[in-house]
Parts: C-alpha cells; structure tokens; sequence
C-alpha cells in the first residue's frame, strides 16, 4: 500500500504562483510513476501531469506545458507541481496519484488540495 498526502493549496490572484507537494509513505519500492490531477465538481477528472519514478521522464497535459512543472525529490518520496501564470479556470482540487509497477492505471490516490484562483 501507498499513502499519499498533498499540501500547498490556496486562495492566489490570477497570474500568481503555487507550489503543491506530494508526499508518499508505505511501499515506495513498488510504484514507478506519481501523477497530478485535477477535479472540478460535476467535471471529468483531468490529468495535469506526471513524473517517473525509475528514471527522469515527466508529461503534461497539452495545456499545461510551460506554465506547470512538475518534479520530483526521490530521496524525500515528494512530488511537487510549481504551477505559474494561474488562471480562474486552474481552479480545482488538486490530487496526487501513484501507479503501482506492471499496472497501467493509477492505484492510490491522495485526498486533494484545494486551489482557488480568484481576485
């Protein structure tokens, strides 16, 4: 089993910065991938982007590249999301996710940060 805690969420102005973290627990040895999502109530979850955990890779969505990165700290089994240039429409919880190895789904999942962008 993974545990998965988020934090970093906020009220921020559009155009401003966070930084969420994610921190996992448990069996670290059998995930290869963490992931960030994002939930809006009475919307699909959308995936936001993704590290590896056995090498250096990340993805993002389409829409995301540029303004959010996504990193990792191994040695501290965090995963962060720098989120830059916010928008009223990045408004959502945020969710960390990790992908068990051999498994193309994502297993375990955190229970969210809250991001608000508004003035």
């Amino acid at each position: 089993q993974v545990q998965l805690v988020e934090s970093g969420g906020g009220l921020v102005q559009p155009g401003g910065s966070l930084r969420l973290s994610c921190i996992a627990s448990g069996s670290i040895s059998s995930i290869d991938a963490m992931a960030w999502y994002r939930q809006v109530p009475g919307k699909l979850r959308e995936f936001v982007a993704a590290a590896s955990w056995t090498d250096d890779r990340t993805y993002y969505a389409n829409n995301k590249k540029g303004s959010f990165t996504v990193s990792s700290d191994k040695a501290q089994n965090t995963m962060y999301l720098q989120m830059d240039s916010l928008k009223s429409e990045d408004t959502a919880k945020y969710v960390c996710a990790a992908r068990a190895k051999g498994r193309h789904g994502y297993d375990y999942w955190g229970q969210g940060t809250q991001v608000t962008v508004s003035s």
